[in-house]
């Protein structure tokens, strides 16, 4: 009996690492130092006049990945100009998907004119705190790091132009009145993280 409890236990503990629950509205995020496609690191206090951030888990070869390319890369341009800085963070293990090694994220960095810092989360040690589970997957940090919002960037990942909601920019207009984001948190939709087997 006492083997069964032992097991039960060290299930449970084993299931916290696996699935990874990660932040919920209004946590705090700790910062990160992750490698970009520049070969520089960087984390959120390098900005200290940041209204706020803009954290996208990405990737090179999800296909809902790649049709929200254009759209964050507007996104990253647009917030600029109002204080808020985009990050874009590739979760995935280059071991169990070779198109997400650094060195095709450099490229496709090149090849796409990224503006904002593309990172590596080498290990794997960024996404399970932030509980992020799919590419992309989108967290909204107010300056101070809170969760204002977790999701998907909008309603239409097919065609941009067909957009009814548009849950981040929604969001962010919120913050910049004061307000809390209404819905708070969407359901991501997109590729499952990458991990080695």
């Amino acid at each position: 009996m006492k083997r069964i409890g032992f097991f039960a236990l060290l299930m449970g503990v084993l299931m916290s690492f696996t699935n990874p629950i990660g932040y919920k509205v209004g946590d705090k995020a700790t910062d990160f130092k992750l490698k970009s496609v520049d070969n520089k690191m960087y984390s959120m206090a390098d900005y200290k006049d940041a209204k706020g951030f803009i954290v996208v888990f990405t990737c090179n070869h999800c296909p809902f990945a790649v049709k929200y390319e254009d759209r964050i890369i507007d996104l990253a341009k647009k917030y600029k100009s109002k204080g808020y800085v985009l990050l874009a963070i590739n979760p995935n293990d280059p071991a169990a998907q070779p198109e997400d090694s650094f060195e095709l994220m450099q490229k496709r960095a090149k090849e796409k004119k990224f503006t904002f810092p593309y990172l590596f989360d080498e290990g794997q040690k960024i996404y399970p705190q932030y509980g992020a589970t799919k590419t992309p997957h989108v967290f909204l940090l107010d300056k101070n790091l809170v969760v204002k919002y977790i999701g998907a960037i909008d309603d239409n990942v097919e065609d941009a132009s067909q957009v009814k909601e548009k849950y981040l920019e929604n969001a962010i207009a919120a913050l910049e009145k004061g307000q809390e984001p209404t819905p708070s948190t969407t359901k991501a939709i997109g590729c499952t993280i990458k991990v080695k087997k």
